[in-house]
């Protein structure tokens, strides 16, 4: 498979930039077998290591931030979370449910959270194992909802580093045949180590929005699990703005031929903030398709992206089609943006895989263009940038939640220093 416009990869990034920031890099101890293809090093003989997943925290042992999962993320913040004791804080929450959507919760031992995907992580393990149990948003098979299923998850924490940590599962059940968006909105301030696993039913359509517009100083973690049923489709669309430290672990997998998965991501890091996000999509049944574009920004110093981008197909995945792309626009000096995207084909019988990365500033070209007809440089900077993520934010769907976001992002560029006194000469 080809990308999808071919323009991508040279689009507002000045000529000779497009390297992918970090090299992509498999676990020492994984490998490929004879035939398959791998991005990320050397291929191996033998069979790819599985990746290890387990509800026991223990079982992950305590992260140093030298392994491979751990090694992006700053240790000393998440640590805020990694430490944290069991505690009963809770987010507030409101709610708007359609007609026929149901808002239940569920005990830890429940027949339905044994079922989910596991954890990938210590943090989430923790998460999983602390919550108590979990919220279930359930929509009945063959609805087909007049308006998106909202949740406003907002913290009222403080700055206190004695702030409880907020410990919560979410688990959304959409029937076969039916059609529905649920919006995750957090706001407000708080330390948030959660879950969010969502299951399709067969041929159901399910797009799922998380915003992550925190308050400064506010430190979330999750990992996003989506089981994709057959000839479902899925999408995701994730867009980080806010809080002091994020990161986020989208995984997919599909139980049974023909589903689709798409993968969308907005996010705009600003001074000392940390945004994480990483992906794993396993193709492990026929006739299946995943695609993943995900878009960053950073200004100011030490503002931090990191993107990780993982898509295995196994042996008896046949007819997968699937591409992933991340392209990151540094808008300052000090920032830095980390991308890996990997690949792991086991069977040569595929519709099409692929892969892409670019990390890079303004192309001059454009903006002396724009600046050519009149406009200043401010002004043609935002109109880059915003052109930039449009395309990614309209896949959210809701002119309202859309306005909302492009907003946030105008106003940041705004707050970014020097713009009125760099020149671009006509």
């Amino acid at each position: 498979m080809s990308a999808p416009d071919n323009t991508l990869a040279g689009e507002l990034f000045a000529p000779g930039v497009g390297a992918q920031a970090g090299p992509p890099t498999t676990p020492a101890d994984s490998s490929v077998s004879p035939g398959a293809h791998s991005h990320g090093g050397p291929t191996p003989t033998g069979s790819p290591a599985e990746r290890f997943t387990s509800t026991d925290p223990d079982a992950f042992g305590v992260p140093t931030g030298r392994e491979e999962t751990w090694r992006f993320t700053p240790m000393k913040r998440v640590r805020t979370l990694l430490d944290a004791a069991p505690s009963g804080a809770h987010l507030t929450w409101t709610t708007d449910l359609p007609d026929g959507v149901e808002l239940t919760s569920v005990e830890a031992d429940d027949p339905l959270l044994k079922g989910l995907p596991e954890p990938a992580d210590r943090l989430a393990a923790l998460a999983r194992q602390r919550s108590g149990g979990a919220a279930v948003v359930r929509v009945p098979a063959e609805a087909q909802l007049d308006r998106p299923v909202t949740l406003g998850l907002a913290g009222t924490g403080s700055d206190s580093p004695d702030d409880a940590v907020v410990w919560g599962q979410l688990v959304v059940e959409v029937g076969p045949f039916a059609k529905a968006t649920i919006v995750l909105d957090h706001t407000g301030l708080a330390r948030y180590a959660g879950g969010v696993a969502v299951i399709v039913g067969d041929s159901a359509q399910v797009s799922l929005v998380s915003v992550q517009d925190w308050a400064p100083g506010a430190v979330h973690g999750a990992q996003y699990d989506a089981v994709v049923g057959r000839d479902a489709t899925f999408k995701q669309v994730v867009v980080t703005l806010g809080g002091d430290l994020v990161r986020l672990v989208s995984n997919v997998q599909y139980s049974g031929p023909g589903g689709s998965a798409e993968l969308f991501g907005v996010y705009f890091a600003d001074e000392t903030q940390h945004q994480e996000h990483r992906l794993w999509v396993d193709h492990a049944v026929p006739n299946c398709r995943s695609n993943v574009l995900y878009k960053g920004a950073l200004q100011g110093e030490d503002a931090r992206t990191v993107w990780i981008g993982d898509v295995r197909i196994r042996p008896e995945a046949t007819g997968t089609e699937t591409y992933e792309l991340n392209r990151n626009l540094v808008l300052t000096d000090g920032a830095r943006a980390d991308s890996v995207p990997n690949l792991e084909i086991e069977t040569g019988e595929i519709v099409g895989a692929g892969h892409a990365s670019a990390t890079g500033r303004f192309d001059d070209e454009q903006l002396f263009y724009l600046c050519s007809r009149g406009i200043d440089a401010e002004t043609a900077r935002r109109l880059v940038v915003r052109g930039f993520f449009a395309d990614v934010v309209q896949h959210i769907g809701i002119d309202a939640l859309q306005d909302r976001l492009m907003g946030t992002i105008e106003a940041r560029l705004g707050a970014l220093p020097g713009l009125e006194e760099q020149e671009v000469s006509a």
